[in-house]
């Protein structure tokens, strides 16, 4: 069969694993001798109760999750978490808690934060270098007293991500993981709450991942609606109201399918050759210049540019009629963004190293 399948660098959404799709696409209209598709199903038939239950536990293995923190699946993207997060870990709405802005979302974030108290501090920004880079540990203003530190461990607009996780001692860390969950192993003890939108790792747009300490699933600020409160949908497994059922059921072959080719460890080494071999064309260019300094770059998303913004629309272009599509960056920082995440193939990055080699020698 010919699917005339491009390869697909969007930041999101993303690319999805092709044994995922195909074994989807087998099971659309009958999934498990239920003789309907999933998307047909009630979320409380003994059907989709199965598909949650499995996502939860295959979540928990894959990314070793401890038994004192729970796996929710949500909605509203990571975007409702940036209110959720200060509506959920403030003591108080005299609460403080510590933002660290490293990008885009993390930004977006410490304003969101604002709202619910006059007492969001800002750890640390590297705004002013254009967040080419993300703070070092040394460049955190951390207060002991704050109810939690947040930050954006992958920052998906601008090619950064931390090389290491934060020490705050006993305040609880938040990360914003959407664009690297699942990229390689993580030690999610050292976090209090994790979360992450779907639409790059994990599944189609429409569920929110959210990892969550269980001392952390307390009473909210008052006035926090029903839906935004973690309590409410830790309480009842993540079926308060009806779940983003599909979603979910791609979640769950994903994560059988990141199991069946050697779990996290596989991945990321799998995640780390595609990078290298991408930043290293780009370190010997005389065209491509990488953005992001190379101690804080991402493996899973790599920005580059040329000095020309008219050679850089010229290379979006021809690349996507040459079936690299969405190579185009952000507005905010211009030239161009491969996002290689767990199911773009080597093949791709290949594809893209052969374009990028000819254009380098045409222009």
């Amino acid at each position: 069969m010919n699917t005339n399948r491009i390869f697909n660098f969007s930041a999101g959404p993303s690319m999805l694993p092709l044994p995922v799709l195909e074994k989807a696409a087998a099971e659309l209209l009958n999934y498990n001798g239920s003789g309907m598709s999933v998307m047909e199903m009630s979320h409380r038939s003994k059907y989709f109760e199965e598909i949650i239950n499995s996502a939860e536990a295959l979540f928990r293995k894959v990314l070793n999750i401890p038994d004192n923190y729970r796996v929710l699946f949500l909605q509203g993207g990571a975007s409702t978490q940036f209110a959720m997060v200060p509506l959920n870990l403030l003591s108080s709405a005299e609460g403080t808690a510590d933002y660290i802005v490293s990008g885009n979302f993390a930004k977006k974030a410490y304003e969101e934060a604002q709202k619910f108290s006059p007492n969001i501090r800002l750890a640390a920004s590297t705004k002013a270098e254009n967040f080419v880079r993300v703070p070092n540990q040394d460049e955190l203003q951390l207060s002991a007293e704050a109810d939690y530190v947040h930050m954006c461990f992958n920052n998906t607009i601008f090619g950064t991500k931390f090389p290491y996780i934060p020490e705050t001692g006993n305040v609880p860390l938040v990360a914003d993981m959407s664009s690297c969950i699942l990229s390689e192993p993580v030690d999610v003890s050292r976090f209090g709450l994790i979360y992450a939108g779907a639409q790059k790792n994990v599944a189609p747009a429409g569920v929110t991942i959210v990892i969550v300490r269980d001392d952390l699933l307390k009473e909210p600020l008052p006035g926090t609606p029903t839906m935004l409160t973690y309590k409410t949908h830790a309480e009842n497994d993540s079926m308060y109201n009806t779940p983003p059922c599909y979603p979910i059921y791609i979640c769950k072959l994903v994560l059988e399918w990141i199991e069946s080719i050697g779990g996290l460890e596989a991945l990321a080494e799998r995640n780390r050759q595609k990078a290298a071999k991408l930043y290293d064309y780009l370190d010997n260019s005389q065209l491509f210049k990488p953005v992001a300094q190379k101690e804080s770059r991402s493996i899973m998303n790599v920005t580059f540019r040329t000095d020309d913004p008219e050679l850089d629309a010229k290379f979006a272009k021809e690349s996507a009629a040459a079936g690299l599509s969405n190579l185009k960056g952000h507005r905010s920082v211009g030239g161009m963004r491969a996002s290689i995440y767990n199911a773009m193939p080597e093949e791709g990055v290949e594809a893209l190293l052969k374009f990028m080699a000819e254009f380098e020698k045409n222009n």
